[in-house]
């Protein structure tokens, strides 16, 4: 059992310009938590035969109508069959409370990834890879890790966001420092259950200041992208 079907939009809504040699549609998937995935697909015109197929997803946080489709978009170019899609809780897809985040769950949607693109007649299920970009490159790993399948895996990330988390960005942050964070954070739990909703954990602003660099301005544009709401 998973999510009803979702209302997805059938516009050009993208952060980038539609290519004149792919072909695009929106697909739904499921993964194993019963949530409902939405993408775009990305086809070479003219394309003939099983494709190699890609999955891509990130940054985390995003949607698949920035970064995430215009690497999709740029592969197809390439020759590949390609999907961006929404991380459950985010975006078009399923998934209730919104806009929160698990390392299980978003590992699985890679897997969930895979499994879709095993089963299309126009994909070579010998020749899947995925390309995890920004916080998604660990998504990335974890999938690679633990799926066969997966032949293939890029990651595009800044820097290794699970030594951040526990040490602080430059290793700033001390042992006492992580016990302050986790306390913070589990505190948090017990407010957010009293109160019955789940306060956000920060995130980008509705309106990106005038001198804010580049990536900042790039996220606002498509405000299905919302901030996170801490996930532990």
């Amino acid at each position: 059992m998973h999510d009803a079907k979702l209302a997805l939009s059938e516009e050009w809504d993208k952060t980038f310009p539609q290519s004149s040699r792919v072909s695009h549609k929106k697909v739904t998937f499921h993964n194993r938590y019963g949530i409902t995935l939405a993408a775009d697909m990305y086809t070479p015109e003219n394309a003939s035969g099983r494709l190699a197929a890609l999955a891509v997803a990130g940054p985390f946080g995003a949607v698949k109508e920035q970064a995430s489709g215009l690497y999709a978009q740029t592969m197809a170019e390439r020759g590949f069959l390609t999907i961006a899609f929404d991380p459950s809780y985010t975006g078009e897809s399923g998934g209730e409370p919104r806009y929160v985040a698990s390392p299980d769950i978003n590992t699985e949607d890679f897997c969930a990834a895979v499994d879709f693109l095993s089963v299309q007649d126009n994909a070579d299920p010998g020749k899947i890879g995925i390309i995890g970009i920004c916080g998604w490159g660990g998504m990335a790993l974890n999938t690679a890790a633990i799926d066969t399948r997966i032949r293939a895996t890029v990651t595009s990330t800044m820097y290794d966001m699970s030594r951040v988390t526990a040490n602080g960005y430059f290793d700033a942050m001390t042992p006492d420092d992580r016990w302050k964070l986790r306390k913070v954070l589990n505190d948090q739990r017990t407010a957010d259950y009293r109160s019955g909703t789940y306060a956000p954990a920060g995130g980008l602003p509705q309106e990106a200041p005038e001198d804010a660099p580049f990536f900042v301005k790039d996220y606002p544009v498509r405000r299905k992208a919302s901030p996170f709401r801490a996930g532990i």
